[in-house]
């Protein structure tokens, strides 16, 4: 028997089960005066399901699904291919905003949308994770059974089905699938090295820094400066900050920070991922309004973890834990050594420290997420990853992307300047994309 909290139950009732446009909280109302993105009930009610995120939401129990994704690919990079096929599916039959890779020039301007996604979504997920495919094919006859059968419908399909085709065609030799680069661990002060209680005997994604990038011209487009050095008064400052409120059962950590730390100890871009679903909710976003909101953040988020691979490979700047252990060794009177110092989260992540991934998918998560709905102030709740049932508020975008960066010094895993280059170098990436990417027809790309 299949256990409620099985992933492929999930899945099953995730198909069956309709999801409309009010079932999650509704942003402030204040904010949407503020936008000129206003609800469309007429839209939500006719289309019932948004398939843009009832896709978004299949490929995250995906991913949640114990050896499901392969231990060698971010996740990110299946996101970025299924919401760049589906916007591009969409797109060629809105025709509103730029390409992004896939031109689809006889697509009928009469055609499905809510087909086109589907079929584009199914296709690709179809692609990158075939034990899923028959359950794939169960959720897209579903989806396709909720549209008028008809010309429309059936061009539609054909669309996706040839965007996912070409898009898929085109990332097949992106170096994603390419082996791990094996690791040599250093031994001075500051570098890298695998870290207790569990000393991984390899760091994870050593060959993500070579992947193609989705958007950026190159990987290093934006990498940031290095560390501070180890005997400056910033490096000792932020080493103390993490070892007093980052340790297992810390006393200096208040219980709410404590709680943050482990509220977000998860994969940090399917919160983000979520939090995209309660916005597009909250606003009613139509099926092209969707496919381009989730396009922009998916391949920000893609785009952001190829350049944070590549700092964290370029300097090899060694984790807070280590660092604990080792301040004696270090040449700077103001860093004080525990022999004994474990993180609060337990484990630290298998990479080294410099950027924070956090703070880079969270900034650009908030860049994104503010571009596109022009509100500072959106109301919303985030349900933790890794904390069943825990729920935190924000009213703003900003606020949920300054709280789940400094997680990781609650958590103990991160030193602050490392979420301080993670912050800017995030933004710099969404940045980009926003001004680059799926702009309106006639603006000029800056």
């Amino acid at each position: 028997m299949l256990s409620l909290r099985s992933p492929v139950l999930r899945l099953m009732i995730l198909f069956v089960t309709p999801f409309v446009g009010n079932a999650f909280p509704a942003a402030d109302s204040h904010a949407a005066g503020s936008s000129n993105l206003q609800p469309n009930a007429q839209a939500a009610a006719d289309q019932g399901v948004n398939p843009v995120t009832q896709w978004n939401k299949i490929l995250l129990i995906i991913v949640r699904t114990p050896n499901a994704q392969p231990a060698t690919v971010h996740t990110t990079h299946s996101f970025a291919i299924m919401h760049g096929a589906i916007y591009d599916a969409v797109n060629a039959i809105d025709g509103k905003h730029t390409v992004y890779r896939v031109r689809v020039a006889d697509a009928s301007q009469s055609a499905s949308k809510d087909a086109a996604a589907s079929t584009a979504a199914h296709d690709v997920l179809a692609a990158l994770y075939p034990a899923f495919r028959n359950m794939l094919d169960t959720g897209l006859a579903q989806s396709l059974a909720a549209i008028p059968d008809g010309p429309d419908k059936s061009e539609g399909a054909r669309i996706g089905t040839t965007v996912a085709g070409r898009l898929l065609q085109l990332r097949a030799n992106d170096g994603a699938n390419a082996r791990p680069i094996p690791y040599v661990f250093g031994q001075a002060p500051g570098d890298y090295q695998s870290t207790p209680p569990n000393f991984p005997p390899q760091p994870q994604f050593t060959h993500w820094p070579h992947v193609k990038p989705f958007a950026l011209p190159r990987a290093d487009q934006f990498r940031p400066g290095p560390p501070p050095a180890l005997r400056s008064e910033k490096y000792a400052d932020d080493l103390d900050e993490v070892e007093s409120m980052g340790i297992a059962g810390s006393t200096t950590a208040t219980a709410d920070e404590a709680l943050t730390g482990r509220f977000w100890n998860g994969a940090i871009q399917n919160y983000w991922n979520e939090i995209a679903q309660t916005a597009s909710a909250g606003r009613q976003l139509s099926t092209a309004q969707s496919a381009r909101l989730f396009a922009l953040l998916n391949l920000s988020f893609a785009d952001s973890v190829i350049a944070f691979y590549d700092a964290k490979y370029a300097y090899n700047f060694w984790r807070p834990v280590t660092a604990i252990r080792a301040a004696d060794t270090e040449d700077n009177p103001d860093a004080l050594a525990d022999a004994n110092w474990l993180p609060q989260a337990g484990k630290t992540a298998p990479d080294p420290s410099y950027p924070g991934a956090h703070a880079v998918i969270s900034a650009a998560a908030a860049e994104v997420l503010d571009s596109f709905f022009e509100a500072d102030h959106f109301e919303f709740n985030v349900t933790s990853e890794v904390l069943p049932g825990v729920q935190r508020s924000f009213t703003s975008f900003a606020a949920a992307s300054e709280e789940a960066s400094l997680s990781r010094i609650f958590a103990g895993q991160h030193f602050r300047f490392d979420l301080t280059a993670g912050h800017r170098l995030g933004r710099d990436v969404a940045d980009f994309v926003v001004d680059n990417f799926l702009i309106v027809q006639g603006r000029d790309a800056n």
